[in-house]
């Protein structure tokens, strides 16, 4: 069967996040790791083409960018279009789920993937393809490939695709003997009674939190600043990851009224750093919070900043870095928190 492979600039060997703004661009053949993926098939299918993009350009220029790889990847004729292994990379991810759509909506061909299971292109996009659980960065790659070539080769074999991949979340008209109501009845009794029972549609858990009563007077406000952003002095002295951040950093304030380039920088490797290293109040806005002190309409400013990188990081670990930034705050009798990303 013939396959076309999609994949983001750093993957077709064009470069990193200097060229995210690489436009749509075809390959005949494979790139990257569409060579393991070739290899693995066995010859029972072909990656025909590469179609690439940059992150930056796909996800800037959404409607241009889809025509553009829709019309490449139609060119060769697929049979079954593969997207990434993607992993947790946020612009790369939603470009992949947006490609399976792209792929399921107008070829009508099946869509092999791979997004780790926190990948924002998942939850968006994941009925349009078989998107396959892998791991949060390139590191879990040997594991990606087989698993994805797993689920190519069902496809190739007509054979139904029932496991390995994330439910799509689509739901299938069954006959039950048991009418509706009847069903409802018999859950609830058992619900009432502290019985065990399975719901026929499960609902999502969301996060509810109550928010704080607002500050009563900010000119008494002692004020900090934290932020997913990435901002670090300059030079990143605790090595803060650009992506899948394990740590977080606590910074002075004292001697920084304004950031400079020689003073500040960001770690963050999920966008464009230029604007931000040339000045990163773009992204922790310490001139105008220090400004409105000196103008009396906020009490102070926190000595110290607080700062990770959100690209890629795991809810467990913002979480874990959450209990502990605030924990200090509270100890250091901060009011609230002026949070930032990118």
């Amino acid at each position: 069967m013939r396959i076309v492979h999609y994949l983001n600039q750093f993957y077709a060997g064009v470069g990193g996040e200097d060229k995210a703004d690489h436009p749509p661009e075809k390959r005949d053949g494979f790139a990257g790791p569409g060579m393991a993926i070739n290899a693995a098939l066995g010859g029972t299918g072909e990656i025909v083409g590469t179609v690439f993009c940059g992150d930056g350009y796909f996800n800037e220029n959404l409607e241009e960018a889809s025509e553009k790889v829709l019309a490449m990847i139609k060119s060769y004729a697929p049979d079954i279009v593969v997207v990434g292994p993607g992993f947790n990379a946020g612009r790369y991810g939603m470009a992949c789920g947006m490609v399976a759509k792209l792929a399921d909506e107008n070829l009508h061909i099946p869509v092999v993937g791979g997004l780790y299971a926190e990948n924002p292109g998942l939850e968006i996009y994941k009925r349009h393809a078989y998107f396959v659980p892998v791991g949060d960065s390139a590191a879990s790659m040997r594991k990606a490939v087989p698993d994805m070539v797993a689920v190519i080769k069902k496809i190739i074999a007509r054979e139904e695709v029932t496991e390995g991949f994330f439910e799509k979340g689509l739901r299938k008209n069954y006959f039950s003997p048991v009418r509706g109501s009847r069903r409802a009845v018999d859950m609830l009794l058992k619900k009432i009674a502290g019985e065990k029972f399975v719901t026929e549609y499960p609902m999502p858990v969301f996060d509810r939190v109550t928010p704080p009563a607002a500050v009563k007077d900010m000119r008494t406000a002692r004020i900090a600043l934290v932020s997913s952003g990435g901002p670090v002095p300059k030079g990143n002295p605790d090595r803060i990851e650009s992506s899948s951040a394990s740590k977080f950093g606590r910074y002075s304030l004292a001697d920084i009224t304004d950031f400079t380039p020689e003073n500040g920088e960001t770690a963050h490797g999920g966008y464009d750093p230029v604007y931000a290293n040339l000045d990163l109040d773009r992204v922790l806005p310490v001139d105008v919070v220090k400004e409105l002190v000196a103008a009396g309409e906020i009490g102070s400013l926190h000595d110290y900043w607080y700062a990770t990188v959100g690209n890629g990081t795991s809810v467990a670990n913002s979480k874990k870095f959450a209990a502990d930034i605030a924990l200090r705050l509270k100890e250091d009798n901060v009011s609230c928190v002026i949070l930032t990303s990118t």
